[in-house]
């Protein structure tokens, strides 16, 4: 039941131990050990100290080693499947889709790995360049603190991980309070391939405890942090001079134009809203559908969310399944019954029954309600009714927001206007907000955060770059 964290290729033991319990049946699982300041700073100094190993690896090294990693994860499939079901209440089939998506992410960063390189410099562009002959490399920068949320317990540590470990680097992972046990069976993969003893390590513990450790170290030469705006924007104000990715989640919106084929569009808006209880970055949160369409749309969509299966997170037809907390549950009911109070209509949900917030529909939120203007992360959708494209562009800029935005529409014109307004890091063209496949630049604006995510753009945000420059003469 104790379980132990992962240093310099050994297990660990603590002090102090907190209880982690399962979401859904809330029965004890785990013990956790809390490390202190202390072994925050041995983990650190561990890291620290085989950088040089790193660094040495051959790109096909260190290619070879995030092959084994994927191995491991086709091998343990079912098994690390099961664990993210566990702690994070997420449906079996939904953890599954992340074991496969990270099995992707590892095969990503190990092509990644040998392909990572500088470019040559036209030195004699320049009126005092000739004869000088240039180029830049892209080496390590070192020690990569990684702070990863509980949605997504693998997938997300792997675009982390995979590139730190691409790039050459070393690292100190510090993973969800609620969601360790994927993070430390990582750790069990990683002690069976190659990678150098100390170049990854986990320690689990309270973010104030750990992370500030992390942030303040000035050994650690990069944070990646996923989760919160309020934490990433003190995580970098404490990080000095080092460098800091942050994605920092968002409030999707989505435009549904008229004379599309609802029957495609439908089911692709509940898997975006719905999905992992809505306690995704880019969930579909907010949609704007034109006049023509708007009750058409309102119908099917009630209509499928209502055939949703809500149930336990171990069998696998279920679709929807305790959130991380119960407090989160409560948090989320608050937010629909404020937006209730502003004008808003639920058409499904709205509700918490056997310990699970019912997938909910809202018709006409009222953009001041947190269910619109903040990132709800649980299963809520909002569906408004606008008059034109420009009206939803303007709606989904509205916003402190800016990661991913999504339009339907069969007009090309249309089309190409989104993607120059719309205020996000991503637009999807035909598709909901929440599409993402991992080897694509994924990051965001305004308070979506800094920095991109996708395994090449996150190995060259781990990297510095060097010119070299010979003078022939």
């Amino acid at each position: 039941m104790e379980r132990k964290y992962f240093v310099n290729g050994e297990w660990k033991s603590s002090e102090k131990y907190a209880e982690l319990y399962s979401p859904h049946t809330k029965e004890l699982i785990a013990k956790i050990p809390q490390a202190t300041r202390e072994e925050v700073d041995e983990a650190i100094e561990v890291a620290y100290g085989a950088r040089e190993k790193m660094a040495a690896l051959t790109a096909f090294e260190r290619s070879a080693i995030l092959e084994q990693i994927t191995q491991l994860f086709i091998i343990h499939r079912e098994e690390a499947a099961k664990i993210i079901s566990l702690e994070a209440s997420k449906p079996l089939k939904y953890a599954y889709g992340e074991i496969d998506r990270t099995i992707e992410t590892y095969k990503f960063a190990a092509e990644e790995a040998k392909r990572l390189t500088g470019e040559m410099i036209p030195m004699d562009a320049a009126k005092n360049g000739a004869d000088r002959f240039g180029y830049t490399i892209e080496e390590p920068i070192g020690v990569i603190g990684a702070i990863t949320p509980f949605n997504f317990p693998q997938n997300l540590v792997a675009h982390k991980v995979g590139p730190a470990i691409a790039a050459g680097n070393t690292i100190v992972l510090k993973p969800a309070s609620q969601t360790p046990l994927s993070a430390l069976f990582l750790a069990e993969l990683i002690e069976q391939t190659a990678l150098p003893k100390g170049a990854f390590n986990v320690v689990t513990g309270s973010g104030r405890e750990v992370g500030d450790a992390l942030v303040e170290s000035d050994k650690v030469k990069m944070i990646t942090f996923t989760g919160s705006p309020a934490v990433g924007k003190g995580i970098r104000n404490k990080a000095g001079l080092k460098k800091v990715a942050l994605e920092l989640g968002s409030n999707a919106g989505l435009i549904i134009d008229k004379n599309v084929d609802l029957s495609k569009i439908v089911p692709k808006c509940v898997m975006g809203a719905f999905s992992n209880q809505g306690q995704v970055c880019i969930s579909l949160q907010r949609t704007y559908v034109m006049d023509e369409i708007f009750d058409e749309f309102i119908e099917q969509f009630s209509e499928m969310t209502k055939k949703l299966v809500v149930g336990s997170p171990f069998d696998e037809s279920t679709d929807i399944s305790a959130m991380i907390a119960a407090s989160e549950s409560e948090r989320a009911l608050e937010w629909v019954e404020e937006a209730v109070e502003h004008g808003a209509e639920i058409i499904t949900g709205g509700k918490i029954e056997n310990d699970v917030f019912q997938p909910t529909i809202l018709k006409n939120v009222n953009a001041i309600s947190k269910v619109s203007c903040q990132e709800v992360f649980a299963p809520i959708v909002g569906v408004s009714r606008i008059s034109s494209i420009e009206e939803g562009i303007e709606a989904i800029n509205h916003s402190d927001f800016g990661l991913q935005a999504g339009i339907f529409t069969n007009d090309i014109q249309t089309a190409f206007k989104a993607s120059k307004l719309l205020e996000v890091g991503g637009v999807m063209i035909n598709d909901i907000p929440t599409y993402r496949v991992d080897q694509m630049p994924y990051g965001g604006v305004k308070d979506s955060g800094t920095g991109k995510e996708g395994i090449k753009y996150a190995i060259h945000e781990m990297t510095e770059t060097k010119l070299v420059v010979w003078n022939n003469q």
